[in-house]
C-alpha cells in the first residue's frame, strides 16, 4: 500500500506533495497457485530422493545438492531452513538423528 504524505513548507504554509515517500508497504504471500504447489511438490520430492539415496546426510548436502546439481538456485532454503522444511513437510518421509560429535542433524530416509 503506497499512500501519499504533505508535508507543509515555507511561510504561506503550501503543501509539497512527495509522490514516492512510502508510509507503509506490506508484502502478502498468500498465494495458492498451482506453481506454487508445483514448486513445492518438486522441491518435497528431490529432498526426498537425495535423502533415500544418500543417507547420513546434512542439511548443508541437501542445500549444495538443490543449488549445484540440480540447478534450482531459487529455492530459497538455506542450511538452517531446511531444519524447518523436514519437519514441516516431510516428517512421514524422512527423519533425522543427532550426531553426537558435532550436533548437527542427520537425515534419513524413513
Amino acid at each position: 500500500m503506497l499512500r501519499i504524505v504533505q508535508f507543509t513548507l515555507g511561510p504561506q504554509g503550501e503543501p509539497l506533495v512527495l509522490p514516492y515517500t512510502v508510509v507503509h508497504k506490506q508484502y502478502l504471500m498468500n498465494g495458492t497457485g498451482t506453481q506454487k504447489a508445483a514448486r513445492l511438490e518438486r522441491l518435497k520430492m528431490e529432498i526426498i530422493e537425495y535423502v533415500s539415496n544418500h543417507p547420513g546426510c546434512s542439511a548443508a548436502d541437501i542445500v549444495a545438492y538443490l543449488s549445484n546439481e540440480k540447478r534450482m538456485r531459487n529455492h530459497g532454503l538455506t542450511t538452517r531452513k531446511v531444519g524447518f522444511f523436514i519437519p514441516r513437510y516431510l516428517k512421514s518421509d524422512v527423519d533425522y538423528q543427532l550426531d553426537s560429535s558435532t550436533g548437527k542433524r542427520i537425515y534419513n530416509a524413513a
